[in-house]
């Protein structure tokens, strides 16, 4: 007799590796239903599969008709499951939170069912294999520690097809018979561990999309629904767990990138491709940190940075060739206007460089090609003044276009607003200045005038 495997130990085997959720169920769930919608419409549409399988729990996740036609399907559904919103409130998606509503899973004889058990659980479970791409996404995690899993590695895939054979040679030895067959089938599969790079950020700027209904509706999973706002405590843990699933594999894959660097059997147009994705990480990596920076100071907001004197002249003489080599690749300029011999001034230079870096890349975001951004350092009384401004003067844009484009943000709570100009996911202007003001700036902002940063000198305590 085999060993019985249970949904629930699948899933556990997908998680491990990754650190415990902080997330409730609301959030969690609401992930599981972006996840749906980007996995389906941006990356398995796109790639045009001809053939696959997919197997899913505790309903049939998928619902696009094209890919339900291309694929081979098997779910575990509970033997008295109802498409119903009523008596399965949780398990299907509230219309409100998804473009996905129960209409979407009516053609239920596009997959074979199989008997969900107790031991189970309800938590969802969808697994993808065609040969062009693998990848398994889960709910995982204790109450008040969720977590959405995301899995592409072919370790961790072998091990969940191993646990799912196991599964299904106990309860339908056909069904195994069948699975294995349509994976000989395929043939030799090509990984596609790349998926990871995509899917998270695109889970952002779908959460960023249907934010509104987020700010104003929460779907209740064993009750009707009902209205509500999602308070900071909900945002934060949100926040917290995109940016470390964001950060993690794009730190990986630098890793990995600088070590096939210090090859000597690379040729050139490959050291120079490597050095691109090392810089797009990098700045990926930057960008998350600083919102992970303002997450951390909405949850602490009692606690206080360690300022020390800092040549702020000097770092951003140190920090200026990155970022000019950054705004080029935009066909953008940047100048720097530096007065002489200016004392030292009151921060925390490691997570003022992330700051200043933020606020480059926010305002040179919707600049044409042509434009030019000024940095000028001046003493102003007992502080230091940084301003950072553009000049328009050889581009087509307008300076009352940027502006525009500015007042057109859209703030998506305490950390995060949206520009749907743009396309561009940043800071809110208050998560800004609190940010600015616990590395000792204060941040003022003049129409037309680009923004101004106060530092205090170190000599004034």
């Amino acid at each position: 007799m085999g060993k019985e495997v249970s949904i629930i130990s699948i899933q556990k085997r997908m998680a491990d590796g990754v650190p415990a959720g902080r997330l409730d169920e609301k959030i969690v769930r609401r992930l599981w239903w972006a996840a749906l919608d980007i996995l389906q419409e941006q990356i398995l549409l796109p790639m045009q599969l001809e053939r696959g399988l997919w197997l899913a729990s505790p309903l049939p996740a998928l619902y696009e008709p094209k890919l339900l036609n291309q694929l081979q399907g098997w779910v575990w559904i509970p033997e008295t499951f109802t498409f119903n919103h009523s008596t399965n409130a949780g398990l299907l998606p509230p219309p409100s939170i998804s473009s996905v509503n129960s209409k979407n899973f009516s053609n239920i004889g596009k997959f074979r069912r199989l008997n969900l058990r107790k031991e189970d659980g309800n938590d969802p479970f969808l697994m993808i294999i065609a040969k062009e791409i693998q990848i398994a996404i889960a709910i995982e995690g204790k109450p008040g520690e969720r977590n959405l899993i995301m899995r592409s590695d072919p370790e961790s895939l072998t091990d969940v097809l191993n646990l799912l054979d196991q599964r299904l040679n106990l309860e339908k030895l056909e069904q195994a018979k069948e699975i294995r067959d349509s994976l000989a089938d395929l043939g030799q599969l090509k990984s596609n561990e790349d998926v990871g790079k995509v899917f998270w950020p695109l889970i952002a700027s779908r959460l960023a999309e249907i934010s509104q209904s987020l700010n104003i509706q929460a779907f209740k999973y064993h009750e009707k629904p009902e209205y509500l706002d999602i308070h900071k405590t909900k945002e934060i843990p949100l926040l917290e767990a995109l940016t470390h699933e964001i950060k993690t594999p794009l730190s990986t894959i630098r890793t990995l990138i600088r070590s096939l660097l210090r090859r000597n059997d690379c040729s050139k147009v490959v050291v120079s491709r490597l050095k691109e994705i090392d810089v797009e990480c990098t700045e990926q990596i930057d960008r998350f940190g600083l919102i992970f920076n303002a997450v951390e100071l909405e949850r602490n907001q009692t606690k206080k940075s360690n300022l020390e004197s800092i040549d702020l002249g000097n770092i951003l003489e140190i920090l200026f060739p990155a970022w000019e080599k950054q705004l080029h690749r935009r066909g953008l300029k940047l100048n720097l206007d530096i007065t002489p011999d200016l004392p030292s001034v009151l921060s925390d230079p490691e997570r003022l460089e992330l700051m200043l870096g933020g606020l480059i890349d926010r305002n040179t975001r919707g600049i044409e090609p042509g434009g030019v951004l000024l940095l000028e350092l001046r003493p102003a009384g007992h502080r230091l003044k940084l301003k950072i401004s553009s000049d328009l003067s050889h581009s087509n844009y307008r300076v009352e276009d940027h502006e525009n484009d500015i007042s057109n943000n859209s703030d998506l709570g305490t950390v995060l607003s949206w520009n749907p100009n743009t396309g561009s996911l940043q800071l809110t202007q208050a998560a800004t200045k609190r940010l600015l003001e616990s590395l000792g700036g204060r941040l003022t902002r003049s129409r037309d005038k680009g923004i101004t940063i106060f530092f205090p000198t170190a000599e004034i305590t």
